[in-house]
């Protein structure tokens, strides 16, 4: 499959340079983080509601203030939200409006059993900020960390067990990214056969033999110690299963030391997941993607209330792009071109025209210059398009129109992008699937890079996309677009 490969040397490049790399351990993060989230949670509730409670004329603005404060910060404390494991490793919207509701309910008992009497539109007015602070601060700390990781700094440091081909496998995975804290320094295959991560062997074990158990333990403990890992990741296989992987794990968990087992699931969100027990065995539980109910209803009034709302709200600017660009060039303002809508129906979409009135004869060509590595078409310095185009597609103004789609059933605001008919005709069974979904204005493609992702990046997203959607990650995505949106990488 195109969509799946990381080359043999990739690995072997990545892991050489985070082994040669100073490592620092996932404690190390930098000292700043707990004391910068403590005091803009603390800061960010106690000065607005202060400040509003004495412009109220609030006879205890002081205490009301100490108290919301104190309140946020121990909801995120609860939560464990300044874990060390948790600080720096989520900018994700979602988790901080979970606590700041946690946070309304707390002090509207509160406030029923204090009769604090301030208006309640101004309380909660006064308690937004510190969601907004925390928000900024959680992106920061974020920002940092994962620049931190790059060079192999406060990461865990791992050592993967496995047969060979699944061991290979899973290094590769690992060390092809960086949104995860985990460094595999050492490799404990089992078996004789070969391997091509470039990753160091630390030991290897034999097929079982009647004093498997003792030789097993008693290797892993010797290759975590001298590679001076974290953490021991199982890919489990027929030669390291059932009780010989009991056997290791006691051995490890008896002098302290973490175990995890990677399933063989790839790109599954975590909230699909679910852990049971049946007759003594541990049983993970995949639960099937969302696709009807009370989310896909949710879904569906937020496309068709939004993209018209949009429309009378940008009306104005709508009539400004077209003046721009028929001013600019000769020809329509807007742009028709059929794509490829959900289970392979085709629909004409709408965007505002940011090329020369022929630049689809002119696409042949240009074949040779394209820049994508994929299906798609795509050149950073187009020659086809306009002056006025180019400001329209850093922007992402000329993507507008689409909300005439989405108000008409054959686009969402967030999903895969809209494939032309000529990409579909070439898709293989596994990038058919994107077709599952309606396909969106935004997504993960856009907000992760655009046209700057490899086309094996692009189908992964929309993929993941697919198999995890809920609305609470629609909305998410839709927050962190603006900031793509500013950011303008990889629009072109």
């Amino acid at each position: 499959m195109r969509h799946v490969h990381f080359p043999a040397q990739r690995v072997a490049g990545a892991a050489a340079e985070l082994l040669a790399a100073p490592v620092r351990r996932i404690g190390d993060k930098a000292r700043w983080y707990l004391p910068a989230a403590l005091t803009a949670d603390f800061l960010g509730a106690a000065v607005p509601v202060g400040l509003v409670f004495e412009a109220a004329q609030q006879v205890r603005p002081v205490y009301c203030a100490l108290g919301a404060a104190l309140a946020w910060t121990g909801v995120q404390a609860v939560r464990r939200r300044y874990a060390t494991r948790a600080l720096g490793e989520s900018r994700g919207v979602l988790p901080v409006v979970h606590d700041w509701l946690i946070l309304i309910g707390v002090l509207a008992v509160a406030r029923v059993v204090t009769g604090e009497s301030t208006p309640r539109l101004a309380a909660l007015g006064a308690l937004l900020p510190a969601l907004l602070i925390t928000v900024a601060c959680r992106k920061l700390t974020y920002r940092h960390l994962s620049a931190a990781r790059r060079e192999a700094q406060a990461v865990s440091r791992v050592l993967v067990i496995g047969e060979p081909a699944a061991a290979d496998s899973l290094t590769a995975h690992l060390a092809a990214r960086t949104d995860h804290p985990y460094v595999v320094v050492g490799v404990v295959p089992v078996g004789t056969g070969p391997l091509e991560g470039g990753v160091p062997v630390a030991a290897r074990l034999d097929t079982l033999a009647p004093d498997a158990p003792a030789a097993d333990s008693e290797a892993v403990l010797d290759a975590v110690r001298s590679h001076h890992a974290d953490l021991v990741l199982v890919a489990p296989g027929a030669r390291i299963a059932g009780e010989r992987l009991r056997r290791i794990a006691w051995a490890l968990h008896d002098a302290g030391l973490e175990l995890a087992v990677f399933p063989g699931l790839v790109e599954v969100s975590v909230k699909r997941l679910e852990t049971l027990s049946a007759g003594g065995l541990a049983v993970l539980r995949v639960a099937p993607p969302v696709g009807r109910g009370l989310q896909t209803a949710l879904k569906a009034a937020l496309d068709r209330i939004g993209a018209g709302v949009g429309l009378l709200l940008l009306s104005p600017l709508f009539l400004a792009i077209v003046l721009a660009i028929r001013l600019g060039s000769r020809g329509p303002a807007f742009y028709r071109q059929q794509r490829i809508g959900r289970d392979g129906v085709p629909f004409t979409m709408w965007k505002f025209r940011t090329m020369v009135v022929d630049a689809d004869r002119l696409k042949g060509e240009l074949a040779g210059a394209n820049e994508n590595d994929g299906l798609m078409f795509k050149i950073r310095r187009d020659p086809r398009v306009t002056r006025v185009g180019r400001l329209l597609r850093r922007t992402s103004l000329d993507e507008l129109p689409q909300l005439l789609n989405v108000l008409a059933g054959h686009m969402s605001l967030v999903g895969p992008r809209p494939p032309l008919p000529e990409e579909v005709a070439r898709y293989d069974e596994v990038e058919l699937r994107r077709l599952t979904v309606r396909p969106g204005m935004t997504g993960l493609w856009q907000i992760s890079g655009r046209s700057d992702l490899s086309w094996d990046e692009t189908i992964q997203l929309d993929l993941s996309y697919v198999d995890n959607w809920s609305f609470t990650s629609d909305v998410d995505v839709m927050g962190r677009t603006l900031r793509a949106v500013v950011d303008g990488r990889g629009a072109y």
